[in-house]
């Protein structure tokens, strides 16, 4: 022992031991530092954030149009881009920073395509990367390590428009486990010093304690991996505001109609005001294409380019020339659904890697509902996709995969659908290469024969590499660092500075600048905090706006804040913001791209229609014809989000239809009246004659010999005619089961509440529960693939998978009391098959204008999660 004590001694007090010791030590003090240094850096909280910034007012869209009309061959801007999307936007804050003088035109809104129907994800794509390890592809592998560094910059740039969101990947196989926990730890490595935080394993308890919706049964663990989330249509809106403070000149509804060229040089371009029609030319150096999926028609524009500095608008089709250009855009479809908050943890995402065709779906928390959602499915190019409904049941088919079974998903409960195009484009060199052979996965840079500079693909992240490549090209390719004279301009002309330009809004904003908002306004915090999140520190001007509001009359709270829905958190003053400040001249972009409401709930943004289009008429000056013109347009944009028109049909049907806009000064209220007036008494007519022509007695609409009873949803309780007609429907297609039960019988004369019921002895084959439904009105009007998948869900919820054949009594579930003579006393109509196939299939019927007692008894679709 004496021996063994001073020979351990020697050997750890050695300076080899020590070398190792203080080695390790440094090396762990290290890696806890970069640990404890990790992740985004958020803005430090200051006292500048307690008070309102500089005041700063945009130059109106009139000036800008003025600005746009004074461009000349002697003095025109140096670049004039078309397309006021992510890439356009970007683009113009681009070149703007570096001190050159741009114009951007859009036919449209800003974001109003495929910029505002994203997945709102800031992220470099697992998914890429996946198929980059598994098929050796260098170019996807590059395009996931240029994201996740753009990433880290789209954070740093506009703070208070993104965020990190961790995302659950849900295993159900063991040997998954690993494999999904490596490729999420090489997401980690590849994003290097710009990763967020570190990806993590999830023992099953933790993962349904995190994600209560998520569905027990075989449910191994999870990897959770973080990525970003941003409002994307309002980053947009930030990037072009941004564009117009460096001194950018912008203008939305306008239109190119024709370009002209010099030395065989696009050097200009017609473009016309959608709004008063009027027409002119702006001239500029070079043009840069930055329409998206539309990139081909600009394109087909530019080869027929006229040598006219007038550039003068073809006259006839046999006077343009015919266009050289060959296609290179592929337009790929995202569908997308925003469901009820309470699918969802406010926190935590979800990502179900395995869909039954393959696809990704991505289950996001955003703005207070939660977006289900894919990508890539070709689509045809139109202005403004509808979401087919194949592809919405599609979608809710799958979320029922990985979800609780004690959550009903319903059809019911889809707030807004919506259909958003991907620009997939084809190298021009491989232009003749038929499937995706010849398409790029990142994004293009192409120049046409006419200079025309074409910027295309790649996706909300890359945006700034995307504009910051193009703008560079545009440098070399226009000459844009000599001014017309031959003076050098200086290197800064070439510089990108981007990376470190934070947008508007983002200098005095910190995290907890609600708080300020709150003390100052009094607003409720969940406006205080939506403004202070979308608008960063220009929320401030938007709380200026805001007229008092006492809700209470006594004085209470919120002082500032009126709300557009009772049911979200955008108020009024942001419909003046959005006028004075943003450039929004249609209710369409107040409601979908201003503020969200439209992507979060259509019907919501329908009942708030007729608010917002009176406070665009008082600052724009919209007369009475206007404020219709408006509605009518914003309900058909509204459609193309998920609204049925039947829906709109039946709320409004004692209004003409449509929403009546709110009357100002004693002309529009007369006239208003007087429409109302006119309609009733024509109402009156029409049903007088309708009376008299069918002999003075009403007889109701009789389908196969059942009474038709319209597609109504009210919670899965039946109608005492619909009931009949399924019954009917149900005894058709039955066979006896046994000969001890007397039939069955529903007494339709007797009041609604206690009705009537014989007990049955009959029985259906569930293999012809389709062919009944089919019988029966409302039913008929579904499609016959998304009937059979909604039935096999609620046979499996219902616990009959397996059985053959069902009583009536389980077809309805008909329960009551049973009295004498085999006789059931009901009091209520429960749901079985038929309700539960009722209640997930249909959208809910509204509350209209003349609604009966029992209609507003009913719970109100909005807040029990009902939709479109």
């Amino acid at each position: 022992m004496p021996v063994v004590l001073p020979t351990l001694r020697s050997r750890l007090l050695s300076r080899r031991a020590l070398i190792y010791a203080s080695s390790s030590l440094l090396v762990g003090s290290g890696l806890t530092v970069y640990y404890l240094n990790s992740g985004p850096s958020f803005p430090p909280s200051t006292k500048e954030s307690r008070r309102p910034p500089p005041p700063w007012t945009p130059p109106s869209r009139f000036d800008n149009l003025r600005s746009l009309k004074a461009s000349s061959q002697q003095e025109p801007f140096d670049l004039l881009i078309v397309g006021g999307g992510a890439t356009g936007s970007g683009a113009a804050l681009d070149a703007a920073s570096r001190g050159l003088k741009v114009a951007l035109v859009e036919r449209d809104d800003f974001a109003a395509g495929t910029s505002s129907k994203s997945t709102k994800l800031v992220h470099g794509g697992v998914r890429y990367l996946q198929k980059a390890i598994m098929e050796l592809d260098r170019e996807q592998w590059a395009l996931v390590k240029e994201a996740l560094k753009e990433r880290k910059v789209f954070l740093h740039t506009a703070p208070y428009l993104s965020h990190m969101l961790p995302i659950m990947l849900p295993v159900y196989n063991i040997i998954q486990l690993p494999y999904y926990f490596a490729g999420c730890k090489m997401y980690d490595i590849l994003a290097g010093s710009e990763n967020m935080s570190s990806s993590y394993m999830m023992s099953r308890s933790q993962a349904l304690e995190t994600f209560p919706m998520l569905k027990q049964e075989g449910l191994v663990g999870a990897v959770v991996y973080y990525d970003g989330q941003h409002n994307d249509s309002r980053m947009n809106t930030a990037l072009v505001m941004s564009a117009v403070k460096h001194g950018a000149v912008v203008a939305n509804y306008t239109e190119v109609v024709s370009f002209y060229k010099s030395d065989e040089k696009l050097k200009g371009a017609r473009v016309r005001d959608e709004i008063t029609g009027e027409e002119f030319v702006v001239h500029a150096r070079g043009i840069i294409n930055a329409t998206g999926p539309f990139s081909d028609a600009l394109l087909h524009l530019s080869s027929q380019a006229s040598t006219d500095a007038a550039c003068p608008k073809p006259t006839s089709l046999s006077a343009t020339p015919a266009s050289q250009h060959k296609n290179i855009v592929a337009p790929s479809s995202g569908i997308h659904i925003t469901l009820p908050n309470y699918y969802a943890p406010k926190t935590m995402g979800l990502l179900d890697p395995a869909t039954s065709d393959g696809r990704v779906i991505f289950f996001l928390p955003w703005q207070g509902g939660v977006i289900a959602g894919t990508t890539d499915a070709p689509a045809p190019l139109e202005k403004d996709p509808i979401a087919p409904e194949e592809e919405i049941r599609w979608v809710l088919e799958e979320v029922r995969h990985y979800l609780s079974p004690d959550i009903k998903v319903r059809r019911g409960d889809v707030l807004s659908a919506w259909s958003g195009l991907r620009p997939l484009v084809r190298d021009p060199k491989n232009v003749e290469t038929s499937g995706t052979a010849g398409l790029v996965r990142s994004h293009m840079i192409y120049v046409d024969p006419q200079g025309m500079l074409t910027i295309a693909g790649g996706k909300w992240t890359t945006y700034r590499a995307m504009a910051e490549e193009g703008i560079n090209c545009a440098v070399k390719e226009f000459n844009l660092r000599y001014d017309l004279s031959g003076n050098d301009r200086g290197s800064p002309i070439e510089k990108c500075i981007t990376e470190d330009v934070r947008l508007v809004g983002s200098d005095h904003w910190g995290r907890n600048m609600f708080i300020g908002l709150i003390q100052r306004y009094g607003l409720d915090t969940e406006v205080a905090k939506h403004l202070s999140e979308s608008y960063g520190d220009r929320a401030w001007t938007v709380c200026d706006l805001a007229e008092q509001y006492d809700e209470t009359d006594d004085g209470g709270w919120p002082l500032h804040g009126k709300r557009l829905s009772d049911l979200y958190p955008y108020i009024e003053a942001e419909v003046r913001y959005a006028v004075e400040h943003e450039y929004a001249v249609k209710a369409t972009d107040v409601l979908a791209r201003r503020t969200r409401l439209t992507f979060l709930n259509v019907q919501a943004a329908l009942d708030a229609l007729p608010r917002v289009v009176d406070i665009m008429a008082f600052h724009l000056g919209w007369d009475l014809a206007r404020k219709k013109q408006e509605i009518r347009s914003t309900v058909k944009f509204l459609e193309s989000m998920g609204l049925k028109r039947e829906v709109v049909d039946a709320q409004y049907k004692n209004v003409g239809g449509l929403p009546e806009p709110i009357p100002r000064g004693w002309r529009q209220t007369l006239i208003i009246q007087s429409e109302r007036s006119l309609r009733r008494i024509f109402s009156s007519i029409s049903t007088g004659l309708e009376f008299f022509s069918s002999g003075a007695k009403y007889e109701p609409v009789v389908i196969d010999g059942w009474p038709a009873v319209p597609p109504v949803y009210s919670r899965a309780k039946f109608e005492k005619g619909e009931l009949a007609a399924l019954r009917n429907a149900f005894e058709a297609f039955a066979t006896e089961a046994s000969p001890n039960v007397a039939p069955f019988h529903i007494d339709y004369t007797s009041a609604p509440s206690p009705t009537i019921v014989m007990l049955s002895s009959k029985s259906l084959p569930i293999s012809q529960v389709i062919q009944v439904l089919r019988k029966v009105p409302g039913y008929q009007e579904m499609s016959a693939s998304g009937l059979n998948k909604d039935l096999d869900y609620v046979i499996e919820e219902a616990g009959f998978k397996g059985r053959k054949e069902i009583g009536f009594e389980e077809f309805v579930e008909v329960k009551g009391v049973i009295l004498p003579s085999s006789i059931l006393l009901l009091t209520a109509y429960q749901s079985q098959i038929c309700g539960d196939l009722k209640e997930i299939t249909f959208a809910p019927a509204l509350v209209t204008h003349d609604s009966s007692r029992k209609h507003r008894k009913a719970i109100p679709v909005e807040k029990s999660g009902g939709g479109v």
